[in-house]
């Protein structure tokens, strides 16, 4: 059976986590595995993981849920903790305000993946699907804008992060040898996804749609809150994969599409 690795960082995140806790707790499917990798909080986040724990232990037939927590270099070096502990099949990282939209949606996309499987002898290397935004309460505000296109390749990225990260399932087998490029502060996740993508290329191994809305999240992350520095970065990530030239381009037609939506 395919086991699924959802690694949450956390940092006194009592008010958000729950939902995030909520929604994987209530999953029908039960190979989960839930890493919480939390950098020392001083709230109550901790206490209420190890209650999640002792639910998830009862209610899933012993599910196995990790708790970390220990000061950390920032975001992306918990993430990289997390991925050194996964253990599952694929890996996706759920943050803390984030939720699924249905108690079948890990059980969907499972299924999709198997499918995939039977038709081609092997998994995907990545499963991916839209998502929605949320507000603070967690409330339906509207489809992302940027979507995923039918036949995903690393080079789809130059329009964009077309998937968001949390719809973004990772074969551990290539997951794991790729480490979040500390250097970036706020986008390493957009280098990551790409670095996964070249690395199936290479591999020849497909990157599945399972055409629907597989992540709720919100806006109010690390790159929202630093835009800016964000931006720059995610222009520097992308002259290093696609080449100064193309850049440049895809970033006259950002301004212009940005003017024609005014």
């Amino acid at each position: 059976m395919i086991r699924l690795s959802i690694i949450t960082v956390t940092y006194n995140a009592q008010e958000t986590l729950p939902r995030t806790l909520k929604s994987v707790l209530t999953q029908n499917y039960h190979n989960i595995e839930h890493i919480i990798v939390d950098g020392a909080s001083t709230d109550g986040t901790v206490k209420m993981t190890k209650e999640y724990k002792r639910d998830s232990y009862t209610i899933h037939n012993r599910r196995r849920v990790i708790i970390v927590s220990e000061p950390d270099n920032g975001l992306y070096d918990a993430m990289n903790k997390g991925l050194t502990m996964a253990t599952g099949d694929y890996i996706v990282f759920m943050n803390a305000g984030d939720f699924y939209p249905e108690a079948s949606t890990v059980s969907s996309i499972i299924r999709k993946a198997k499918a995939k499987k039977a038709a081609i002898g092997k998994l995907p290397a990545v499963l991916y699907g839209d998502t929605d935004i949320v507000d603070s309460n967690g409330v339906f505000l509207r489809r992302r804008r940027l979507t995923p296109p039918k036949q995903l390749t690393w080079r789809s990225f130059r329009h964009g992060m077309l998937v968001c990260h949390q719809a973004f399932y990772a074969r551990k087998d290539i997951a794991r040898g790729i480490a979040y490029d500390l250097r970036y502060r706020y986008s390493a996740d957009v280098d990551w996804c790409i670095r996964v993508m070249k690395e199936a290329e290479s591999r020849q191994l497909p990157l599945l749609n399972v055409q629907a809305t597989i992540a709720n999240y919100t806006e109010e992350g690390l790159s929202t809150k630093h835009r800016r520095s964000s931006l720059k970065e995610r222009y520097r990530i992308m002259e290093a994969h696609y080449g100064r030239f193309v850049t440049l381009a895809m970033h006259c037609w950002f301004a212009v599409r940005a003017v024609m939506r005014v």
